[in-house]
């Protein structure tokens, strides 16, 4: 079966569209229960070589199921084909952070409306390997500690969630056959060994290696191929990543040149101090003959 490549933003935002599709993959990557899901799409308009993209960053603010109760949270998916796209990440954060949007309303013990900022969850979709960890889904769950008495606190507190986040990281270059576990079953929908050898906006997959409850996200993406629009752009994306790797590789080479000019020009300071010091001691001989 062929399916769209997920890994394009406009696939992306075409799955996460599908409510029950976006609830499906997000609490099978979070292993939590999501109760409702509200998808707040951010669109940036990206210009390069006389040629513009939307761009896009998912948020979501997702009501999730917990042994102490119901809690909403801010889920935030980002996409990474660059190195270089950190500095982007940073700054999103940033962003969720300081939005006076990104809060609700609730009764303290008096019956007194105030407001609380609804804790931040990432997920970052990496399409290219870290340079140290090569598991395909890696989970980064804060703990809390008593530094005195060095003892792990259970309780959380709203100061502390408002504060700091956990996060998702998502290999997709380290997502390979056979599946160890239910999630990297699902995330084998971005398996990028699965193009085709002639486009790879297409993916080739076997839906019967899926569990049948992840049959709808298969068709949803299915559906996509059938999407002029997408097509369209996904050929868009692939000019911008080229044209934004030429400008990469143009960077690194410079930045190469400038690191070799600045170490001929040590040498040559060098060279010129060296000559300096023997030029002196030359003077401070002829001075001392008679």
């Amino acid at each position: 079966m062929q399916i769209a490549n997920p890994i394009y933003d406009s696939v992306f935002k075409f799955l996460m569209e599908d409510t029950p599709s976006a609830i499906l993959l997000l609490s099978t990557i979070i292993e939590e229960t999501i109760v409702s899901l509200d998808f707040l799409p951010q669109e940036n308009i990206l210009q390069l070589s006389n040629r513009s993209l939307t761009v896009y960053r998912l948020d979501f603010c997702a009501k999730i199921k917990t042994s102490q109760g119901d809690k909403q949270v801010l889920i935030e998916i980002q996409k990474a084909k660059l190195p270089s796209d950190i500095m982007r990440f940073r700054r999103y954060l940033g962003e969720q952070y300081s939005k006076k949007s990104n809060r609700y309303q609730m009764l303290d013990s008096q019956n007194k409306p105030h407001y609380k900022s609804l804790p931040i969850l990432t997920i970052y979709f990496l399409g290219y390997p870290l340079e140290h960890l090569k598991a395909p889904v890696i989970k980064v769950k804060r703990h809390y500690y008593d530094a005195v008495q060095n003892q792990e606190i259970h309780t959380k507190e709203d100061f502390i969630e408002s504060l700091t986040h956990d996060s998702y990281v998502i290999q997709v270059s380290q997502l390979q056959e056979p599946c160890q576990s239910e999630i990297e079953q699902l995330l084998a929908i971005f398996d990028q060994h699965k193009h085709l050898p002639s486009d790879e906006h297409i993916l080739e997959i076997d839906e019967k290696i899926y569990p049948a409850k992840y049959r709808s996200i298969i068709r949803r993406l299915q559906q996509a191929i059938a999407e002029p629009e997408i097509r369209k752009t996904m050929d868009g994306e692939d000019e911008i990543l080229e044209d934004l790797q030429n400008m990469e590789r143009l960077i690194e080479e410079q930045n190469r040149a400038l690191e070799q000019q600045n170490r001929a020009l040590e040498e040559k300071n060098q060279a010129l101090e060296e000559k300096d010091k023997i030029i002196a001691q030359l003077q401070h001989l002829l001075d001392k003959s008679p």
